[in-house]
């Protein structure tokens, strides 16, 4: 993905989404657009108008953290678009993030790993990378997600929520769903600008669906490590989850997601069910824990 183009999409995208009003600023004459202007954002950042023109047009190279903190504040970007900021300036002037060193085609889960997925038995478990591709799964969480696995979504949670009709029954709240999934491929992209997978992954999306190249448009990013998620399972009916994402550290560019249900509710009985499908699944199949064949991981937590 083109460095200057991120950067000036984004740019732009944030600029125009501050009003006067919130940056307090005085609103004189009439306005072509809601947004700030850019010798507005200039004055913010306390920097030039034409030096900020040249950052706009997608210029990051030698531009300080100070000047980049100033932009921030100017454009009240939120932590996940500061850090996605500082990760456009970091590949813009040349660095690479370690975690590109990894060159295996295949990933294999250790048996350490497995083992402390397998002994998580009252929530689905998981491990995930930046470009949402599950890798590997406690029982609980193959059963949580078989249709991610047996449909359209090959295993990526992306594709699965764009690319199969089935997943606007498993998001009650799809439209928010959607609005996640975009931006943390989004975030990715800023962190591994040159990972093949994520270029075609997006190619595939923005082809085959137009709320995913709109949502791409949008230039948004976001954390996700922990919060409340409500799902439709079609063995259970209605979930709502607690979810905590942890980074392995071992495993650069991976995270561990655990999701738990409030004790005593339906939600926790509905997964005591699902439990006891994924079981005898699991007996039928003669199987220890589930690790998704997946190519290698790549890209980095978002």
């Amino acid at each position: 993905m083109d460095n200057r183009n991120e950067v000036r999409e984004f740019l732009m995208s944030r600029r125009a989404r501050v009003t006067p009003q919130q940056a307090g600023l005085a609103v004189t004459g009439n306005r072509r657009v809601a947004g700030l202007r850019r010798n507005e954002v200039a004055a913010l950042a306390a920097v030039s108008v034409e030096y900020y023109a040249k950052i706009e047009r997608g210029n990051l190279s030698g531009v300080s953290d100070a000047v980049l903190d100033a932009l921030a504040v100017a454009l009240q970007l939120d932590d996940a678009e500061r850090e996605h900021l500082f990760d456009l300036s970091r590949i813009a002037n040349g660095a690479i993030r370690a975690v590109r060193k990894r060159k295996s085609q295949n990933w294999v889960a250790r048996e350490s790993l497995t083992r402390a997925l397998a002994v998580i038995t009252e929530g689905p478990a998981f491990v995930r990378n930046g470009r949402m591709d599950i890798l590997a799964t406690n029982a609980l969480g193959r059963a949580f997600y078989d249709h991610v696995f047996d449909g359209p979504g090959q295993g990526n949670l992306a594709r699965f929520c764009f690319l199969d009709e089935r997943a606007k029954d498993f998001y009650p709240g799809w439209e928010a769903a959607a609005n996640v999934t975009v931006s943390i491929l989004r975030t990715e992209a800023g962190r591994d600008p040159e990972d093949k997978r994520l270029h075609d992954l997006v190619g595939e999306l923005s082809t085959r669906s137009a709320a995913f190249r709109i949502r791409w448009g949008s230039h948004n990013v976001r954390r996700h490590g922990s919060g409340t998620k409500s799902f439709h399972h079609h063995e259970v009916g209605e979930l709502t989850l607690t979810y905590e994402g942890l980074e392995l550290t071992a495993e650069p560019g991976l995270s561990l997601l655990i999701y738990t249900a409030e004790p005593g509710s339906a939600s926790e009985e509905r997964l005591r069910l699902l439990a006891s499908w994924a079981a005898t699944l699991q007996q039928q199949n003669d199987a220890g824990p589930i690790v998704p064949h997946v190519d290698s991981p790549g890209g980095t937590q978002p």
